[in-house]
């Protein structure tokens, strides 16, 4: 049998993208043939390594003969990229988040129609063992119809490791709103149960003075955010994330014959299955605890990050351009979760009553959402346009300010180098 020719790709963006690097494998299907970063440095090391040309200028980048295009760039910027991309012809895998402003949300969205071409949302969470299992087990109707569901990404960093990644006081990282970063959390929740979110209220837990390990950063946004959705099918969902106390993720499905979660702590890979005695079919157990196994390419996954998210992510990517159809997190699940971020703020500064997601498929919301500029960055700050905490400008102290320059110094750390995650 005849192999398909591999899928060429290029990296954006040498940190979050040495994953994607990783994963140009036969198996996956991909061959990496080009890179691009402004760290002339470390992109002359990773070019040489994987013996494929180098870039500092997207433009140029995308002159260069490939099949698609992988952005691992920073959070806020990624819509624009991958417009360029689309408009030169190469199929796009873009990271979190899809697009920043809803306008750019919009634009996006038109540029995908308007390309033909294969456009996936980057997210690693929806495809863990335990959240693929949950998938199987809903669709074949074990807990019954969505009725609420949990999404967590609780993820608190040292100030030394954070600083290491966060480098410059605008660093997206360091004044991002504690909403936008919301997919790890719900997207799960979206792929067990197909469905999609509609109404969004944002709850924000402010900027903590007293945090002393937060002090010695340069943050200027809040500590964390609940976001409460209603979805399509009318199920309700509680979404928690960001930099709270206590690592670890956490989704909950509950059904109206039965409910689904994964443990925590050391259970996390764990999943708990529970029909009630009342109601449960014969010879099913009223509990069920395992840690399921993935159904295919589980020592694959099983070697790459994110509980084998990483791989199947990009496995997804390639498939789709194969086949020619869309993957499941295309560009409006993409866009849709990128505006439950930004919406979540809008409404938390706004007293968190509800708001209305856009249907992205219908062309008058999409021309309406085009015209919403809204935006937290404060290099690009307007006198209307919000600050990036609810407390409104929050500025550094001087100690984060002296113990960030410090870390920044130190060029062999930064950039998720030097073995810094357990510090």
């Amino acid at each position: 049998m005849v192999q398909p020719s591999p899928i060429r790709v290029g990296v954006v963006g040498l940190g979050r993208g040495q994953t994607f690097i990783q994963q140009t494998t036969p198996v996956v299907g991909m061959e990496l043939v080009a890179l691009c970063d402004t760290w002339e440095e470390r992109l002359v090391e990773f070019g040489a390594k994987h013996q494929v040309a180098t870039y500092t200028d997207f433009d140029e980048f995308l002159t260069h003969d490939m099949d698609a295009v992988v952005l691992a760039n920073y959070f806020h910027e990624h819509s624009d990229f991958a417009i360029k991309a689309l408009r030169a012809g190469k199929h796009v895998m873009s990271e979190t988040a899809a697009s920043f402003t809803p306008a750019q949300g919009a634009e996006l969205v038109a540029a995908v129609e308007e390309s033909g071409l294969i456009y996936m949302f980057a997210d690693n969470y929806p495809f863990m063992a335990y959240n693929q299992e949950m998938r199987r087990l809903y669709a074949e109707g074990a807990v019954g119809d969505f009725r609420y569901g949990e999404g967590e990404y609780v993820h608190p960093i040292s100030a030394h490791l954070f600083n290491s990644i966060a480098m410059g006081p605008d660093h997206w990282r360091n004044w991002l709103p504690v909403t936008y970063y919301c997919s790890h959390s719900l997207a799960p929740v979206m792929y067990i149960t197909d469905t999609v979110p509609v109404k969004v209220s944002g709850f924000v837990i402010p900027h903590d003075p007293d945090d002393a390990n937060k002090a010695l950063t340069v943050r200027r946004c809040d500590t964390a955010s609940m976001i409460v959705l209603q979805m399509d099918n009318g199920a309700l969902v509680k979404l928690l994330q960001y930099d709270l106390r206590g690592h670890g993720n956490y989704v909950r499905i509950v059904g109206n014959r039965g409910l689904m979660e994964n443990g925590r702590g050391p259970l996390e890979e764990h999943l708990r299955v529970r029909r009630e005695p009342f109601e449960k079919p014969a010879g099913v157990p009223t509990e069920l605890s395992y840690e399921p196994e993935f159904q295919a390419f589980g020592a694959e996954a099983r070697a790459t990050g994110h509980g084998g998210g990483d791989f199947f992510m990009n496995y997804e990517f390639a498939q789709a351009i194969r086949t020619g159809r869309q993957p499941y997190f295309d560009v409006y699940k993409g866009v849709q979760m990128a505006l439950v971020g930004a919406l979540a703020y809008r409404s938390a500064l706004e007293g968190s009553g509800a708001i209305t997601l856009p249907d992205l498929h219908d062309k008058a919301a999409l021309a309406e959402l085009a015209k919403d500029h809204f935006s937290p960055d404060p290099t690009t700050r307007t006198g209307t346009d919000p600050w990036p905490s609810v407390l409104g400008d929050v500025r550094p102290t001087q100690a984060g300010t002296d113990y960030a320059q410090q870390v920044w110094g130190r060029t062999d750390e930064l950039l998720f180098g030097g073995g810094l995650w357990d510090r």
